[in-house]
């Protein structure tokens, strides 16, 4: 017979211990999955790149060569969906898998679970390829759900370690609400064709702001006391950060809304004049004997260059507004994914935290098609001939990190850390 005590007791116990059991079920998970499976950052900063290439190869295979894709989204549509929702969404993804146990202190999603949202992103990408045949039905289905499944495990993270990062989450969930607003466009069943492709950009650079706002300062400000500097170190976001990001918001709700409006292209140039002094703020200059450090200020600077062009091309419409928008995509989302994806992976896989020559060309590659993307509609070199080599050297930035770092994300960490 059982002692009324020893019974709470071992109730006791078994309450306090289900926390260890379902920490230990992770822990064996990722043991016993291949190392690609490890970490969010695996399989999504492999997947997105490889999509990117993909994505734009065909984009430029119709563009130029009058060719037709099996997509039931015309093919600019299509692009530019692939491009923000398919490859930028692939790498957020991959990196708030990876920061969320770090700001939580809990055991990464790896194993099946994180194989079967890869694989459902996965699939909504080549359902939208293949959308005139089996329908755009099934391709937003997959496509939505992707995000609004990865949002609910992330959610379920940050919540249950009652983490201050879930607006960082509910931005997420903004995404997927723009991702089907895309498709709603699309289909008719809204009356702005754009107002979800605006309102993805705005999140992105959004999400920039905020996350890039913390760690460019702080990596600067660490690579900064390394090489002995005491005076001048960028410090952690502030009043006057906060007052930037409230206003950046406030002038990409603008443009989301009203995009074509005086006042919001007034807004878009202050934003953007306040994220330059904030750039400024960080010193980056310093940083320019170190790749992996310095790229990030390059990604941020195409921010405030992205908002000002985005600004004056509503108030002057001699300035083409594509400029602008490869501005804050070519230019801020894809150098900012590229500096993060080499410093997270080269990180979480214990190698040193040093850009090898592939890195740095890479970097070159990225930050000059980029520049050429925004020049051509600018009138500032032949169009044709400038989205040919803004292309190449684009693709070529991601081709490169592929092949320098894919064997990096699907091979065991250095150390023998799971």
């Amino acid at each position: 017979m059982v002692h009324p005590k020893d019974a709470v007791m071992t109730q006791n116990h078994e309450t306090l211990t289900r926390g260890e059991r379902m920490l230990a079920m992770r822990k064996a998970r990722m043991a016993a999955a291949p190392p690609f499976l490890r970490g969010g950052f695996r399989p999504f900063f492999f997947g997105g790149p490889l999509w990117a290439v993909i994505a734009l190869t065909l984009w430029l295979f119709v563009f130029l060569g009058g060719r037709e894709l099996p997509s039931a989204f015309d093919a600019l549509s299509w692009h530019r969906h692939e491009m923000l929702f398919g490859f930028v969404g692939a790498v957020i993804a991959g990196f708030l898998l990876t920061a969320i146990p770090n700001w939580t202190g809990r055991l990464p999603i790896a194993g099946w679970p994180l194989a079967t949202l890869f694989a459902l992103w996965l699939a909504g990408r080549l359902a939208l390829l293949w959308s005139q045949t089996i329908g755009l039905a099934l391709a937003a289905v997959l496509d939505v759900g992707f995000y609004v499944t990865f949002a609910l495990i992330a959610g379920r993270e940050v919540i249950a370690a009652r983490n201050r990062n879930l607006p960082v989450v509910a931005m997420v969930m903004l995404f997927g609400i723009a991702d089907a607003a895309d498709y709603a466009a699309v289909c008719g069943l809204i009356p702005d064709g754009e107002a979800g492709f605006r309102a993805g950009i705005a999140l992105v650079v959004l999400i920039i702001s905020l996350i890039g706002g913390r760690i460019v300062p702080s990596f600067t400000r660490n690579w900064m006391a390394k090489q002995g500097w005491r005076e001048g170190l960028p410090t952690q976001p502030g009043q006057f950060d906060q007052v930037v990001i409230a206003l950046t918001a406030l002038a990409l709700l603008s443009w989301v809304l009203a995009p074509n409006t005086a006042a919001t292209g007034a807004a878009l140039i202050l934003a953007g004049a306040l994220q330059l002094l904030r750039l400024a703020r960080w010193r980056g200059w310093r940083t320019w004997s170190d790749p992996l450090v310095v790229i990030l200020h390059v990604g941020y600077l195409w921010v405030p260059a992205g908002l000002v062009l985005l600004g004056w091309s509503i108030l002057d419409v001699t300035i083409p507004r594509t400029a602008a928008l490869h501005a804050l995509t070519a230019g801020a989302m894809a150098t900012m994914i590229l500096a993060v994806m080499t410093r997270a992976t080269l990180g979480h896989t214990g190698h040193d935290l040093k850009a090898d020559a592939a890195t740095t060309i890479a970097y070159a590659l990225v930050s000059f098609g980029a520049l050429l993307r925004v020049a051509a509609p600018l009138g500032l070199l032949d169009y044709r001939v400038g989205l040919e080599a803004a292309g190449a050297l684009w693709s070529g930035a991601f081709v490169l990190f592929l092949f320098a770092y894919g064997t990096k994300l699907f091979a065991p960490r250095l150390d023998g850390k799971l």
